[in-house]
């Protein structure tokens, strides 16, 4: 398992911090321009339904946010449904057989994204301050996290929401080998410039592009103890949607393609990983879309 709920090591000696040449690059060649127009195409018509259709937009855009919740939890473990997810924050009925924890995280993430677009419409700057409370709001209610020690023995680590880590939380990936994030003595100034980025140079190239960065850079930091990649996904569509784009459906059928994308930014290679994410903003177009169309 990574990113999210990784299975840690705590104890590992530090590493040199990353080299920065990069992280924040991406060449914007011919087939990428195409793939952005596609999406520009998308939005477009999009925007057109809920104009013509806007009685219909408040059910289009709820569907979506329980696909959210319960993809982006997915990707991190969670076992409910889209339909358990419905049921759950419609009724707030837990449902039999399923882990409290699932519902405490469906829970806590729905909460976020109501407070993303309350973000939204107060036109807030995007700010280590803002991603602490999106993070304190992720992990309510959660104190531990699962972890292993540097024996490989299973624990319970200690979580402190909304505040940087203290401790490295490295990761044991598929293949043995120990992915190090960014150690915690650097975390504060890689988050500050991460804002910063996202606010300048971000904001003069096409957003999704500033969004996929984003979010890799976010998931690269791991800045908090969990809920990394929940935060990051969120991240990303803050960016989307403070440029008037929908939220990406980050699909949990794709956790393989996205850790695959994601090993190959950790390597230098950042474009598979925004190929991958914009063709999950299509797709999520494309699904509201279709949302609109085949209402009665």
């Amino acid at each position: 398992m990574i990113h999210d709920m990784p299975d840690r090591t705590n104890q590992l000696p530090p590493r040199e911090r990353p080299e920065k040449r990069g992280r924040y690059d991406v060449a914007l060649d011919a087939t990428l321009k195409a793939e952005l127009d596609r999406l520009d195409a998308l939005k477009m018509q999009l925007d057109q339904l809920k104009e013509k259709h806007p009685e219909l937009w408040p059910a289009v855009l709820h569907k979506l946010k329980v696909r959210w919740t319960t993809d982006s939890n997915a990707i991190e473990g969670s076992t409910l449904t889209f339909a358990e997810t419905l049921f759950f924050l419609e009724q707030g009925l837990t449902v039999k057989g399923k882990p409290f924890k699932d519902h405490l995280d469906a829970r806590n993430h729905a909460e976020a994204i109501e407070m993303l677009f309350d973000a939204v419409a107060q036109q807030r700057p995007i700010s280590e301050g803002l991603l602490k409370e999106l993070n304190a709001l992720i992990m309510l209610g959660v104190t531990h996290t699962p972890a292993r020690d540097r024996f490989r023995r299973k624990q319970q680590k200690p979580v402190t929401s909304g505040q940087y880590k203290q401790q490295p939380n490295h990761v044991v990936q598929a293949n043995g080998t120990i992915h190090h994030y960014v150690e915690p003595v650097h975390v504060g100034s890689e988050m500050q410039e991460l804002c910063s980025w996202i606010e300048t140079a971000g904001a003069s190239q096409h957003p999704a592009i500033t969004a996929a960065l984003a979010h890799y850079n976010y998931v690269r930091i791991h800045p908090f103890d969990d809920g990394n990649g929940r935060g990051a996904r969120i991240l990303m569509n803050l960016v989307l949607m403070r440029a008037g784009f929908p939220p990406i459906v980050q699909s949990a059928t794709l956790r393989q393609d996205y850790i695959a994308a994601l090993n190959l930014a950790d390597n230098g290679d950042l474009r598979p990983f925004v190929d991958f994410l914009l063709a999950q903003a299509q797709a999520s177009i494309e699904a509201m879309i279709e949302d609109f169309r085949q209402a009665p």
